[in-house]
């Protein structure tokens, strides 16, 4: 498989002195889904703007489909890797959405019929054909999130890069971008990198989960990050509602599959589980102990 993303012992120190990032080593094949977790002040965005160049590594240890990213002009950057921000506003700044999803085709010197034809495809993408004339600042929020993608979009980067993509987002909207971001990965085999503090979100996009803490502390699956409870106090992390309250219906006997779901839309199929095999039925029971291993679930995983 080949590799989008590679890292190696990758250091970053600000002007002050502060550590942003430690011997940093991570390999992201070519259409992986991945979740980078972590408290604020872990190093995301420091080490996002190292893979699309804005920070250059003074050691030549962030390549990007093999290319070292310190010497790639800024037209062949943009085409490797798109970042979409937290907050659209950071990234929407001109008159209209047709001119913010036009200026970074235009600004890569590319023949106006091809960016009309990136930006309509962008827009539709997205699903904000008919918005071209609009005023950004006029529109929703969960409008303007999509917009900002549309603008990453239009210069067809094979690398997605989204910071904090359903945060501030109302339930629809949330869930018209997860769908959105699985569609691109699908469909055009674009692979993503989100970075998120919305842990109920993170199994519905992301395959692999890495916890980064200045340095990467943890590197599995969504199932192995999110069980392990001081994992997760360490960096000031938490599992999934959903993962807690089935832990807890374990300390009252209920027998699950072999994995807890980690959303709601994982629960059917665990209950369907329980149900076949238990006859049709599930037996919840409570003894003596049952109060002290509900506290120790919630002890492992509250704060």
């Amino acid at each position: 498989m080949k590799e989008a993303v590679t890292i190696r012992n990758l250091n970053h120190h600000y002007p002050d002195g502060t550590v942003s990032l430690e011997d940093v080593s991570l390999t992201i094949n070519e259409g992986e889904r991945l979740a980078i977790i972590g408290q604020n002040g872990a190093g995301k965005t420091t080490l996002f703007l190292h893979l699309n160049g804005s920070i250059k590594s003074t050691e030549d240890n962030v390549l990007i489909f093999g290319e070292n990213v310190r010497y790639m002009p800024i037209e062949k950057r943009i085409e490797k890797v798109g970042v979409v921000f937290a907050d659209p506003d950071d990234q929407l700044f001109m008159p209209t959405i047709y001119d913010d999803v036009a200026f970074g085709p235009t600004n890569m010197g590319l023949p106006h019929d091809e960016v009309e034809r990136r930006v309509r495809n962008a827009l539709e993408t997205v699903g904000l054909i008919g918005f071209e004339d609009r005023v950004p600042h006029h529109m929703s929020y969960g409008e303007k999130k999509r917009a900002a993608l549309a603008a990453v979009l239009s210069m067809e980067p094979r690398i997605l890069i989204l910071d904090e993509p359903t945060a501030n987002l109302d339930p629809k909207n949330r869930s018209i971008l997860i769908s959105l971001i699985n569609r691109l990965n699908k469909e055009k085999g674009i692979t993503t990198i989100v970075a998120m503090h919305d842990v109920n979100a993170v199994s519905h996009l992301a395959d692999r989960v890495v916890v980064l803490n200045t340095t990467i502390v943890a590197d599995g699956d969504a199932h192995t990050i999110f069980s392990d409870g001081e994992l997760l106090k360490a960096n000031n992390l938490e599992a999934p509602e959903i993962y807690k309250l089935f832990r807890i219906l374990d300390c009252y006997g209920y027998t699950c599959c072999h994995q807890h779901p980690l959303s709601a839309i994982d629960a059917p199929p665990a209950f369907d589980a329980s149900l076949d095999a238990n006859g049709g039925s599930i037996h919840l029971r409570k003894n003596n102990s049952t109060a002290d291993e509900v506290q120790k679930v919630m002890d492992t995983f509250e704060y």
